[in-house]
């Protein structure tokens, strides 16, 4: 899914257009997916009356189109028409033809007529504003909508909202909304999804994030320009490695992780459950020595490479140690749960002096010890993966952590263009760029993963892709969105997301992963 402003939306449709795949067919094509969605998702309620808040625009123009269709399926339908679309409209018109009601709603009797209408009905429409709008939005329609905003709060049961291509008092750019903006049960957008849809506080009116196709012809240069994407399920089952029946544990490589000290000793298990649990075939952990006997009860899948410590963190001589072992691996992750020691440090300088190493993730503490380190982006594997918070973002940036989270896409970008490494930014919308120029962003949020040693699983399943043989950019984003949905599982099953542990987000890897035909 593309990942657009509302200008390079504008310029999609112009070109569209122009081609002869025209305005009102992209229309049709999106009122007949909205109606599509409200049918496939409502239609075993018991009472399917279908209310539409209309405004003037295209959006107001989609949801008529799928009233028609809904009217024709059974539904009863209903338009309000909260701003005028002038006289004879002829998507009212076929709402009229197919036997539904279109009430114009004028004067002082709008918040009555809005606070009967809204009640008698099971799914609601919010077709009033579309993309284009600035806010705040004033005068009577502010007035409408905050009506039927607090109408439906007021509601023990109130109907199901749709939002048609962004909830109406969005704006589809900047992420802001209108304190009278309706906040959705599903929201489908129309073609592809509008950047301030992923941006606080936009995302919290959105619900659940459906995306339609309106028809557009396949050589449009101005959608294939567009760089950005949305990760979604149907990508990354095309990008998991296959498992073929005659396969071995060498078909699906060995990651070497290398991680750990005495204050941190379970950042290396959770990356190693990581690894194995997205189909790894060898998990090696490279850890201090003191943590070994702790460690290898819990994971007896793992082999070890027990390291010389200094203060209870890597010594600097430890390279020694794994070198000799790096032809036998397909990806490496260092950096969960190193600490910042003097000894560390100087181990990881002698690590990356080294020209032998595989694909590459670094993590956590390792982002910060590379960071002061000469000219690291030149001596990391080509493509490797970065892992940073917005807190060690700072660090390896020099940005404060509110200039990286006002511009978390941008900065992302910026980076990776300028390190010559994927950067994969965490938080809320994970932006993971590559140093060609695309990008990726994950369209999930959740507290559920806002907790210690997360991005140590995180690390450990986008390791354990690479060690599978599959580019940084794809290991990286595969990764990313697997995790999430883990998190997002955890969170389910255990009924809240505040007892999420790292732990439950490596056990939820499992279920995650039997969704796909891998």
């Amino acid at each position: 899914m593309k990942y657009v402003s509302v200008e390079e939306m504008v310029q999609i449709e112009q070109e569209s257009d122009a081609q002869g795949h025209t305005y009102p067919e992209m229309m049709e094509r999106a009122g007949r997916g909205l109606a599509e969605v409200v049918q496939e998702t409502y239609a075993d309620l018991e009472s399917r009356k279908v209310i539409a808040l209309v405004g003037s625009g295209n959006n107001g123009g989609d949801a008529l189109v799928a009233l028609d269709y809904l009217a024709s399926w059974g539904w009863e339908v209903t338009a309000l028409i909260l701003r005028s679309r002038g006289d004879d409209d002829p998507l009212e018109g076929r709402v009229r033809e197919a036997g539904g009601r279109v009430l114009e709603i004028t004067g002082e009797g709008a918040r009555e007529m809005i606070k009967q209408e809204i009640p008698v009905h099971t799914v609601l429409l919010d077709g009033v504003l579309g993309t284009g709008i600035r806010l705040p939005v004033r005068g009577e329609l502010g007035e409408r909508l905050d009506a039927a905003r607090r109408t439906l709060d007021e509601m023990k049961d109130p109907p199901h909202v749709v939002a048609v291509d962004c909830p109406s008092g969005v704006d589809a750019d900047s992420g802001e909304a209108d304190p009278v903006c309706i906040p959705a049960e599903i929201t489908v957008t129309m073609a592809a999804v509008k950047q301030g849809l992923l941006k606080f506080p936009a995302f919290r009116f959105l619900g659940d994030l459906r995306v339609v196709g309106i028809g557009l012809p396949d050589d449009l240069e101005s959608y294939r320009a567009v760089k950005r994407e949305v990760v979604d399920f149907d990508w990354v089952q095309r990008a998991l490695p296959e498992r073929p029946l005659e396969s071995h544990k060498g078909t699906f490589g060995t990651a070497l992780i290398v991680a750990g000290s005495v204050n941190f000793t379970g950042a290396a298990a959770l990356s190693a459950e990581g690894a194995y649990r997205v189909g790894t075939g060898l998990v090696t952990l490279a850890v201090p020595e003191p943590l070994h006997p702790a460690l290898a009860g819990s994971l007896p899948e793992t082999t070890w490479l027990p390291l010389p410590v200094v203060d209870g963190c890597i010594a600097q001589d430890a390279l020694s140690v794994i070198e000799g072992y790096m032809d036998r691996i397909s990806g490496l992750l260092v950096g969960p749960g190193f600490g910042t020691h003097e000894s560390t440090k100087a181990f990881l300088r002698h690590l990356l002096q080294s020209r032998s190493l595989p694909p590459m993730v670094v993590d956590a503490d390792g982002l910060k010890l590379i960071s002061s380190v000469g000219n690291w982006e030149e001596d990391i594997p080509s493509h490797s993966v970065l892992t940073p918070h917005p807190g060690e973002m700072s660090v390896m940036s020099g940005l404060s952590t509110a200039e990286i989270q006002n511009d978390r896409v941008g900065v992302a970008e910026r980076y990776a263009r300028e390190w010559g490494h994927v950067v994969v930014l965490k938080g809320a919308h994970t932006v993971i760029a590559s140093p060609g120029g695309k990008t990726r962003i994950l369209p999930l949020a959740t507290p559920a993963l806002a907790s210690a040693g997360t991005g140590d699983v995180l690390a450990g399943v986008i390791v354990g892709f690479l060690a599978q043989g599959m580019e940084p950019f794809a290991a990286a984003s595969a990764g990313a969105w697997i995790h999430a949905q883990a998190g997002l599982t955890a969170a389910a099953g255990l009924g809240n997301t505040a007892s999420v542990l790292a732990g439950d987000v490596a056990d939820s890897l499992v279920d995650v992963m039997s969704w796909f035909d891998i």
